[in-house]
């Protein structure tokens, strides 16, 4: 039996809370005797969450019970906690043999100094913050989660589910991790050094509309040529005048967009389809297989064939 103490506070976010619960929650019910999930705020009272929900503790933390895995969500509260919340993190943070945040509740360990010498991650608006207030941190602003022995940080809400069922996966193994997947109807377990967000989302929309209607082709052809020279002949402009503008306007070049938006294509098919990665690769805009694995293996650090085989959506097993 794991006990999983989740650490309550006002202006918590409250799927921070839910969603990492329901994994576990699911867990115990597919293997009863598992997990025995258990919530604590400091003095025991109800929280009100950021989107006005209230929360009932089980227990004030100083009654909770010894936690194997204590997971700390984040939330607005995080912003100005209680320095009685960030002393209880000091002095028990070490005691579980698991350590999670999600979202924002790593800038709560790292005030607790929790997170020193580590490498971690939050939700992409708060990283710079953290990396500049918490220095002895190795903050990684790009996966949706990070594993540093003991301790897991993740991304922004929806991640912490991502992480929770990566967890599940190590306790119970990978058909415990997919049944659970599959009844959450979440179809693909994200791998951790996915990007917290798309190409498209990462990079601003361009205000020109001929920009705009380029970005918009990238994303429907990446198998197309989409050079410099094309692309530049698709928006009407010369292409020194089209790489300028194109990254004044979206804050990264063309060839980084580009490279993103093929990586992305070909993740999900190798994700959604059975196609095999010779086709994928051509439809990708890669050419080869070859130029396909170079590029996974420098963005993801697996091969595509080791990615579909880890990754794949549940309903395929």
């Amino acid at each position: 039996m794991r006990t999983l103490l989740v650490v309550l506070f006002d202006g918590v976010q409250s799927l921070d809370v839910t969603g990492p619960v329901e994994v576990f929650a699911g867990a115990e019910t597919r293997c009863p005797g598992t997990y025995r999930i258990t919530t604590a705020s400091l003095d025991g009272a109800p929280v009100r969450t950021s989107s006005g929900l209230t929360l009932v503790p089980d227990h004030a933390l100083a009654e909770a019970p010894a936690a194997h895995t204590l997971l700390v969500p984040g939330g607005q509260g995080t912003r100005g906690p209680d320095p009685r919340l960030v002393d209880w993190l000091r002095a028990h943070g070490r005691r579980p043999e698991r350590l999670v945040s999600v979202c924002t509740g790593a800038i709560l360990l790292a005030r607790a100094g929790l997170l020193d010498g580590r490498r971690a991650t939050t939700h992409w608006a708060y990283c710079e913050t953290l990396a500049r207030q918490h220095p002895e941190i190795d903050v990684d602003p790009d996966p949706i989660y990070v594993r540093d022995g003991s301790v897991a940080t993740s991304a922004g809400v929806t991640s912490g589910i991502d992480l929770a069922l990566a967890l599940v996966e190590d306790d119970l193994g990978r058909e415990a991790a997919l049944s659970i997947a599959r009844h959450l109807v979440v179809f693909l377990r994200r791998p951790g050094n996915q990007a917290q967000f798309s190409a498209q989302l990462a990079a601003q929309t361009a205000q020109r509309e001929p920009l705009r209607e380029v970005q918009q082709w990238i994303t429907e052809h990446p198998g197309d040529d989409l050079t410099v020279e094309s692309l530049a002949a698709r928006a009407r402009l010369s292409p020194r005048h089209f790489a300028r503008a194109f990254q004044n306007e979206t804050g990264t070049t063309p060839g980084r967009y580009v490279d993103r938006v093929r990586l992305e294509h070909a993740r999900r098919l190798l994700e959604d389809t059975a196609d095999g990665v010779e086709e994928i690769s051509r439809a990708s805009g890669y050419g080869t297989p070859e130029s396909m694995r170079r590029a996974f293996v420098k963005a993801l650090g697996t091969a595509p064939a080791e990615y579909r085989r880890r990754f794949r959506p549940a309903a395929a097993t």
